[in-house]
């Protein structure tokens, strides 16, 4: 059997670069091991980041279906290159990121030097790197831990890119996660872990002088603070209006830090929105999408920077495209809860 009849050519537009998919191998992970980085961030058919348009050729989808595409979007031929294998060669329409193209993806490990239970939910992991080998990333990328018996479990990154010694993660407790309740029932501080990163295309496009909105679901806030934080270092003078929806007020573990941002910076609002207001509570309810629709019924001006559930990405991503933002101003890190999931079901990144 020739090369030819194993391999299958992919070549994207509007770039013309051409890469090769082996037998099996989906349209991402086939870039990402061959230095291309495509846009993706959950790596597992729940979110669009990774969506792309099919111009020639066709593709299956053996591992899991394509959630995040609706039936029309199926129909006029958009796909999603995470779970798309390339059943001939293919052209694709996507966008090829530049800024993220350099970093190399490492497996290191990692000491618990410290954890810190920010509410009965969420655990703040500080985690220690080896002096001779530090983690390059940008802020808004996430790490895998990598765990026993092939399997790994993905968290945003809350620290910035200036703190090169230390990583901080914010877990929150999930159901049915194996290493999520080993983090709340059995972790202690000197314990080692192995990280596999950094990973995503989820990061700040300096390059825009665009007023910035960042929307935030839960622990989808920890990579918004490594944004806001690299924004600060870096003097970006932009107007950041920040969104985090949450339960109830105690889950606002970060309320005190942003309170100092807001002192700090004059050109950053913090807008907290509750789905359980406590008694009394005067701020925004419900769905946080629906609070930054109150505030902005017009998004064309802003670019939009969210991370959250699934659903939470998905509703907002629809309602924010129909009040005038576009894919190229959108830019989303949607957080699988599942449980742990093996490697096999996903793509290799090196």
């Amino acid at each position: 059997m020739t090369l030819s009849q194993t391999h299958r050519r992919i070549r994207i537009q509007p770039s013309g670069r051409e890469f090769r998919a082996r037998s099996g191998e989906t349209i991402l992970a086939a870039a990402l091991r061959q230095g291309i980085v495509l846009p993706y961030s959950c790596k597992n058919g729940t979110c669009s980041s990774c969506k792309c348009r099919l111009i020639d050729g066709s593709v299956i989808y053996p591992f899991n279906p394509p959630e995040a595409l609706s039936l029309e979007e199926i129909a006029s031929g958009q796909a999603l290159a995470c779970q798309a294998v390339a059943a001939d060669d293919v052209s694709i329409e996507a966008c090829e990121i530049e800024q993220v193209a350099d970093i190399p993806v490492r497996t290191l490990p990692a000491r618990v030097e410290s954890m810190t239970l920010y509410t009965p939910q969420v655990m703040c992991l500080r985690l220690k790197l080896p002096r001779a080998a530090r983690l390059q990333f940008l802020a808004g990328q996430y790490v895998d831990v990598l765990l026993p018996e092939g399997k790994r479990r993905a968290f945003s990154i809350a620290s910035a890119p200036s703190q090169s010694d230390y990583l901080e993660l914010h877990i929150k407790h999930v159901d049915g996660g194996g290493f999520t309740g080993h983090v709340f029932d059995g972790m202690q501080p000197k314990d080692i872990l192995r990280l596999q990163g950094p990973l995503g295309t989820f990061f700040v496009r300096r390059q825009s002088e665009r007023p910035i909105i960042m929307m935030g679901g839960g622990t989808g806030f920890a990579p918004l603070k490594s944004m806001i934080e690299e924004l600060i270092e870096a003097g970006d003078d932009r107007p950041i209006e920040l969104f985090w929806g949450v339960s109830r007020q105690a889950d606002l573990y970060a309320r005190e830090q942003i309170d100092r941002w807001e002192k700090e910076l004059g050109r950053l609002r913090f807008h907290p929105v509750l789905t359980d207001p406590d008694p009394g509570w005067r701020g925004d309810t419900g769905l946080v999408h629906h609070a930054v629709l109150r505030a902005h019924p017009d998004l064309s001006a802003f670019d939009v920077y969210m991370s959250g559930p699934p659903a939470m990405v998905h509703s907002a991503r629809l309602a924010f495209l129909e009040a005038g933002t576009t894919e190229d101003h959108l830019f989303y890190d949607s957080f699988d809860f599942a449980p742990d999931i093996p490697v096999q079901s996903q793509e290799t990144d090196t």
